[in-house]
């Protein structure tokens, strides 16, 4: 039998908390013991607005089931908002073992469309903050030789079958995320620090598609808190989670063709271009 995952006297940063999927890590990962600082702006879809009940309401919950959480209410766009986040944590808890970035916002444009503000808004919240909060976060984990950080991706931003027109925006801060995960691996490896992405499907206000059948964002969280927890101890993975189904995702590298020192044509890659592209891995769905 594998042994209980717990967080007992651990403590938990999750971005993007008060509502969704961040809501539900947060929620799971104080079931199991966690101190959770339950992060949320409370902000619309376009990083607008700021309505604290929204973080508050999951503070309440986890409270209300004998858990403990505090609520943080910065806004990621914000110079200096991922500092006082952490600070916040470490002035409250006296360390951080957990980090989850979770949050995101959702523009829906055709490139030429997409309004400057809001991809710089979409750019901070979903590129620079996941960046910044662990930079803040990594000096408490490295003196303690033990941290778990998961980032999050998106199908939309790795499969080509999975891409919509209309969210390259999105898609960009997706994508980073998988250059902040294998660089924050190999830096934190030496310290225990474990890193990791999950590239989640749940039914919340994020979601594309109204007409498919609903999942619950309960369905990802176990995958993540799994990934947050000391019985992980790897980086450098892409879980895809939706509907209670888990898989993991990888680059594919294709034998290729040596043409050694020779003076090569691109004629020559277009002639041998089936050799050079081997057997395509392929991957479908959303995740």
């Amino acid at each position: 039998m594998t042994d209980p995952i717990q967080f007992d006297g651990q403590v938990a940063v999750v971005t993007g908390a008060g509502r969704g999927l961040g809501a539900a890590y947060a929620r799971l990962l104080a079931e199991r013991g966690a101190a959770v600082m339950v992060h949320d702006a409370g902000v619309d879809l376009n990083g607008l607005g700021g309505d604290r009940s929204v973080a508050d309401a999951v503070v309440a919950e986890i409270r209300a089931a004998g858990g403990e959480a505090t609520a943080c209410y910065e806004d990621l766009t914000v110079d200096g908002a991922c500092r006082r986040a952490v600070d916040l944590t470490l002035d409250r808890y006296g360390r951080l073992d957990v980090l989850i970035n979770n949050a995101g916002l959702l523009g829906h444009a055709l490139i030429e469309d997409v309004d400057p503000e809001l991809f710089s808004r979409m750019v901070r919240v979903s590129v620079e903050a996941p960046f910044l909060l662990s930079q803040a976060a990594f000096p408490e984990m490295k003196r303690r030789r033990y941290g778990r950080i998961v980032v999050t991706t998106s199908g939309r931003a790795m499969y080509i079958n999975a891409a919509l027109q209309g969210l390259t925006a999105y898609s960009v801060g997706r994508g980073a995320q998988l250059g902040l995960m294998v660089s924050l691996a190999a830096e934190g490896d030496p310290f225990r620090i474990r890193v990791n992405a999950v590239s989640p499907v749940a039914t919340t206000r994020m979601t594309m598609s109204k007409e498919a059948a609903p999942m619950a964002p309960e369905q990802v969280a176990p995958g993540v808190v799994f990934l947050a927890s000391a019985a992980c101890d790897f980086s450098g993975v892409i879980l895809r989670a939706a509907g209670g189904r888990f898989s993991v995702a990888r680059y594919a590298v294709s034998g290729g063709v040596d043409f050694a020192r020779e003076a090569i044509a691109p004629e020559a890659v277009a002639e041998r271009w089936a050799e050079i592209a081997g057997e395509p891995g392929t991957a479908s769905g959303i995740l």
